[in-house]
């Protein structure tokens, strides 16, 4: 997530410089032929041209808003999780009494609360095949400004942080290993309850908790697994690019009425619209994937250590870790 005021121009211009370079070729090319050849029918009335621009900003807007939805869902998703996880804590602390060995028995669940976060941050920073992140060589480019924890970091090591041995080699073994590690604590908590460690209410209680976060994860998944309709994906880059190859021809009718010279002002001016679009277009696509490991993505690994501290911090504990923060180019992950 680029949590700066702006993004700076020596970042954002560069990520759509090919388009630019695609313009100015695209712009050039029928100027040209118009001005020395003299090829006076690639001049088209402005009529079809206004109303495939006006399509487009149609379409343009209505997946802008769409993607923009997938990706505050996916915020709020998240802030549940933060929410459900400090209560979890709570719960943890105040219902769960096992005399002697209450602290392992604390420690045991919360630790085990952060391997269920960091299965389900690792399962969320995969690839999928439409995603765009490693897929566009403009956005493989503005990865140089950011890392991804979950792409820099080995699972297996990670979890090994919070679980035993034996519960390790079980979750590495299993598909969904997010999921599989809140049936670990469905089951500790059904044997705190068998044994009286916890009050029937308590287990309910906590239980319910369980199926809250069970709920969050299969929507963070969704999410994931379910992309922006290709059919409307396709359809808005398809009239961006028609629409840029019908402006240059549209402005030199027009400009050709100011006389000979003024044509060439076709060039920059379709630049400049077609730009606009084409940047609409290629902000929308990083925009629908809000966990693929774009610079404008939910920022998950940063909410998993902020619980992780939040959590340990509740009960006690000293070296806590440090807080991610955005890098120099104020993007956090």
């Amino acid at each position: 997530m680029n949590s700066g005021r702006l993004y700076k121009l020596q970042h954002f211009i560069p990520w759509t410089r090919r388009k630019i370079y695609y313009l100015i070729v695209i712009s050039a090319i029928p100027t040209a032929l118009f001005y020395f050849f003299e090829l006076k029918w690639l001049a088209i009335p402005w009529v079809p041209v206004a109303l495939v621009g006006t399509a487009t900003a149609f379409i343009a807007g209505f997946r802008n808003t769409q993607t923009y939805n997938r990706l505050w869902e996916a915020r709020q998703i998240w802030g549940a999780i933060v929410n459900s996880s400090r209560t979890w804590g709570i719960m943890v602390k105040d219902m769960v009494r096992a005399g002697s060995e209450e602290t392992t028995v604390h420690k045991e669940l919360i630790y085990r609360h952060f391997a269920w976060l960091t299965a389900l941050r690792f399962q969320l920073r995969e690839c999928r095949t439409w995603e765009n992140v490693k897929s566009r060589s403009y956005n493989r480019e503005y990865l140089q400004y950011y890392t991804v924890p979950e792409w820099e970091g080995n699972l297996t090591d990670d979890l090994g942080k919070y679980v035993s041995g034996d519960e390790l080699d079980f979750i590495l073994k299993k598909k969904n290993k997010a999921a599989q590690i809140l049936a670990l604590q469905s089951s500790q908590l059904r044997g705190l309850n068998e044994n009286g460690t916890l009050s029937d209410l308590n287990y309910v209680e906590m239980q319910a908790l369980l199926k809250e976060l069970y709920e969050q994860q299969g929507k963070s998944e969704r999410i994931k697994n379910f992309p922006y309709p290709r059919q409307f994906a396709s359809i808005n880059v398809m009239f961006v690019y028609l629409l840029s190859f019908m402006l240059p021809l549209g402005f030199l009718s027009e400009f050709a009425k100011l006389g000979p010279e003024f044509v060439w002002l076709t060039v920059p001016i379709s630049v400049m619209v077609g730009w606009v679009f084409f940047t609409l277009e290629q902000i929308g696509e990083s925009t629908e994937n809000p966990f693929e490991g774009n610079a404008n993505d939910v920022p998950i690994s940063a909410m998993s250590r902020a619980i992780e501290i939040d959590l340990r911090d509740m009960f006690g504990e000293d070296n806590l870790p440090e807080p991610l923060v955005a890098n120099s180019n104020n993007i956090l992950m």
